[in-house]
């Protein structure tokens, strides 16, 4: 794919849970023209199997940035995890990922994607109102305090790796409590603002160097694993 200067797009890949689904098409739209988009999807290329195009917890992402095999690097992969590690069982009250095994984690996620892409990006995860999420949502427990320490952990590892953060979550809570569309998911406004707001980050970062060719990622087939989102 080339763009209108005879250059070759720069190319972006996304792994990210069911937020990072929902404003894909925006900033997939947004970036027409700049960049090549492609996202996690299921084994058949799915998109719209969002069990299988949702990243996950970080155990999750990892086991699927290992079972990559591009055929060269991709620009720039824009990661995320947290949402779903927070996950705290009703019962009793364990996280799905504990702090430690996420630490261990996003330091191998992080190896990974540089093996992957010559850039890693990371998005900071969502907030959630307490109250809200656990009235709307009996199958699982999440908590603002949570998001908070999970991306604090985030945080102290990007910045010790280099790694640039796109602050999703402090965006998304200076838009207001009236953002949700259900327990977790934001309103499609919601979701365009997101978009663009990553976007211009990507603008900034992505479009200086574009490589000289795309990058196509294939993935060593296993059975996907559903997520509850």
């Amino acid at each position: 794919m080339a763009r209108d200067d005879g250059m070759s797009l720069s190319t972006l890949h996304v792994v990210g849970d069911s937020i990072s689904i929902h404003y894909g098409p925006y900033l997939q739209t947004m970036l027409t023209g700049v960049v090549a988009y492609s996202r996690k999807t299921a084994p058949d290329g799915n998109i719209d199997d969002a069990g299988a195009a949702n990243g996950g917890d970080s155990s999750m992402v990892l086991a699927y940035l290992q079972s990559l095999q591009p055929e060269r690097k991709v620009d720039v992969l824009l990661l995320n995890c947290g949402l779903h590690d927070i996950k705290r069982d009703p019962v009793t009250n364990q996280p799905q990922i504990a702090t430690d095994y996420y630490v261990a984690n996003l330091r191998v996620i992080l190896n990974e994607g540089k093996r992957l892409a010559r850039r890693v990006i990371w998005a900071r995860t969502t907030p959630v109102i307490d109250e809200r999420h656990n009235r709307l949502n009996t199958a699982f427990r999440r908590c603002v305090a949570d998001v908070e320490a999970y991306n604090a952990i985030a945080d102290d590892i990007m910045r010790e790796r280099g790694v640039p953060i796109i602050d999703l979550f402090t965006f998304t809570r200076n838009l207001g409590p009236d953002v949700y569309v259900d327990h977790v998911h934001f309103t499609v406004e919601v979701r365009a603002q997101q978009a663009a707001f990553i976007a211009g980050h990507l603008y900034q970062g992505v479009t200086v160097q574009p490589s000289l060719r795309g990058a196509a990622f294939a993935t060593k087939q296993s059975p996907a694993r559903r997520q509850t989102r």
